[in-house]
Parts: C-alpha cells; structure tokens; sequence
C-alpha cells in the first residue's frame, strides 16, 4: 500500500498549477507529472519501544511523509481520518511480546494503528459511498488512508448528535467495556443498596462506569483519582456520590469512612496498591470487574496480574469473584449496547468527558499524557475538524 516518498517530489501549494517545484519528479532531463499517481500524506511510525518496564514517553512515535496512490482497488475505500484515540492497552503493544492472544505488537518503523474514525472521499466498496463516516479499531494513525472497506463499519452521527469523536468513547468501545463489564460481571440488583467503588474514575471508561452503576440500580457510588480538580468533576458533575484523591488521602480510611456498607462491586481500572485496598474493604459474595490494570501495564507481569498473598486470601475467604473480563467475547451485545448508551447520552443521563489534543504530531505527546493520568474523560486527537468531501 504505501511507497516511500520519492526524491524530488514537492506538492506545492494547494491548488497550484504543476510546476519544476510543484507536483514533479525531477530527473536528469525529464520532467514527469505525477498529479495522477500519488499524494503525499502524513503518517506516525514506532520509532523505539519503552523496554517491558520502561515508561512510553512521545519520543517512541515519530511522523514521516509517504506516498499514497491515488487509485484505489476494488473493495477498497479511501478515508480522510477525523479522530484517532490513544488507549491504555496500546501500552502493551509497545512491547515485542503484548503478553496477550489477542492484541499484536507494533513494529518498529511501520504505522502504528488503533481506533479511529474518518470520512470516506472515494469508495470502490458496496457498502459505502462518498461522504459515509466509518470507524475502525485499527485505523492507522495517518492524514488518508486506503483501507479493506470490509474492515470499516458504518456510523450514524445522530446517535451521537453530531460529536463523532463520541463514537471512539462513550458510545464506542470505552462505553461498552463499561456497560457490558456492569452487566456481565457486576451482579447488580436494583434496590438491594450496593456500593460501587470505580477506581482510575475520571478516565474514559471510569467515567462512564459510576454513572452506569447508578443507572443499573447501585445506590451509592464513590470515585478514585489523582487530582482534586477531577474528584470535583466526578461529584459535581458525573453524579458520584464521593470522590478519594489516592495521591493526597489515605485510601484505606477515606474508603471506610464514605463506604460504610462495605463495597459490593469495584469497578477496576488500575489495578496494584490501590486495588488490594478495596478488595480488603469488600463484602462476602462481592465482585470485581477487572477493566484495566494501568498501573501495571509498565511492567512485565502476566495479566491480570496476581494478587499479594495476603489479599487473595481475603478474595478465597469472602468469595470475591475476579475474573478476566474481555469486552470482544461479547460482540451480540454490542449493538444494543451503543443504543442503550445512546439512549441514556440523549436523555442527558450519561455526561461524556473526553480530553483533545490537535494535529498528528501530537499523537505521541496524547498517548504519554493518557498514561500519566493527563486526561479526563476519554483522551481523542483530532486529525481534521472538516466534515465535508
């Protein structure tokens, strides 16, 4: 699909006419137009991988220029990219070996990829035509593309009132994780006055999850996060009930103090010290959603990472189930799913959060920020704000 960029070759201004420096290829005693053949697109390669127990900094992404033809083959589309999101579980991807079945590593000096949604400019594919949005979760990290139309799905921007980065958030695989992971793996009765515990609760599916578990019927919600800025958000605005701040406040105590019931259901994000705290406050025949474990995701651990001796002893003695939760087992649900979370965005029951970044070349600074907590909400990187071909 893609050609290195060749020497020579100057694009110009847009919309200037060819010329010895705009839009040819210059040889010894030939002048050749290649108007027809490629454009010269943006992309954002692995430059240097972080080491299994290194911290991803901006500098493992670097941008290149390369060429993109300008026809397509048959099934085939050709998408300008809008939005492109950086994820915690790329941190794994990172790495030579993900430690995981379903998730492949980058490779060094090849375009990085991920979720991302974009506009279709030409369509040689049945299912889609010029102007259709379409999203995918491998979306490479470039200005246009040329991409396997059976690999894109169709999006409706009403669903999201027109926020299309929404669907890489809220109403997309962050808002799912979070509805399914409830639904499967958070046993939650309406009226039977459970305590949920989120924890990395201003992130992107941290976010969603306390309102969710309000919505499905738990009755009282307390958040953990790192700054006092984001415990306001999630009381003032998410409708949690109470909000720790882990880097100022004694979890253990804070926890007892705003759970005195005990915690039924955790919600968890990040996984090691801070998860041992609540699983050590939780009740008999309680459970835990295991979403993420970003905290652990810098180091070379199996996943989920094992507890410390002394807290799965408390999980084997109160029977707290743990289990490995993976959203993409649960793709018959998926549609509903979007509609339910819709549906509740609409009613303006769901608030959606989400952090933005611009331009490509911020791709990397986006991802080291996400990591360190840098975001509220869900962190996008907006590539083009035009919605129109």
């Amino acid at each position: 699909m893609y050609r290195e960029p060749d020497v020579g070759f100057d694009p110009g201004s847009p919309g200037s006419r060819p010329g010895p420096k705009a839009g040819v290829i210059l040889y010894k005693n030939l002048v050749r137009p290649l108007w027809s053949e490629v454009m010269i697109v943006q992309r954002v390669v692995l430059n240097s991988r972080p080491g299994v127990n290194g911290n991803p900094v901006a500098e493992n992404f670097r941008v290149e220029e390369v060429n993109l033809p300008n026809n397509i083959n048959e099934g085939q589309v050709q998408v300008r990219t809008l939005y492109l999101s950086v994820d915690p579980y790329m941190r794994c991807r990172m790495n030579e070996d993900t430690g995981t079945d379903y998730i492949t590593p980058w490779q060094l000096s090849q375009v990085v990829d991920g979720g991302g949604i974009g506009i279709v400019e030409e369509s040689k594919h049945l299912n889609f035509t010029k102007g259709d949005f379409v999203i995918s979760f491998y979306w490479p990290w470039q200005t246009k593309v040329i991409l396997d139309g059976n690999g894109l799905e169709k999006v409706d921007p009403q669903l999201v009132d027109g926020h299309l980065s929404y669907f890489l958030g809220a109403i997309g695989m962050p808002g799912l994780t979070s509805l399914i992971g409830i639904q499967e793996k958070g046993h939650i009765t309406a009226g039977s006055n459970q305590t949920m515990v989120v924890s990395g609760a201003a992130g992107a599916c941290g976010s969603l999850a306390g309102q969710i578990g309000h919505l499905m019927g738990c009755s009282r919600v307390v958040g953990i996060c790192g700054t006092q800025e984001k415990c306001l958000l999630l009381t003032s605005e998410l409708g949690f009930d109470a909000a720790v701040n882990y880097k100022k406040e004694k979890v253990a105590e804070q926890l007892r103090e705003l759970c005195p019931a005990g915690v039924d259901v955790y919600f968890d994000n990040v996984g090691g010290d801070i998860s041992d705290t609540v699983i050590s406050q939780m009740n008999r025949n309680s459970h835990v959603i295991l979403c993420g474990q970003i905290s652990q995701y810098n180091k070379d651990v199996p996943y989920p990472p094992p507890l410390p001796p002394a807290v799965e002893a408390i999980q084997k003695e109160r029977n707290i189930t743990r289990e490995r939760f993976l959203v993409l087992n649960y793709k018959d649900k998926f549609e509903s799913g979007i509609l339910q979370l819709s549906q509740w965005f609409k009613e303006g029951k769901l608030k959606i959060k989400e952090t933005v970044m611009n331009g490509l070349e911020n791709m990397g600074a986006a991802f080291q920020s996400m990591m360190t907590g840098g975001n509220i909400g869900k962190q996008i990187v907006c590539i083009s704000e035009e919605t129109s071909v």
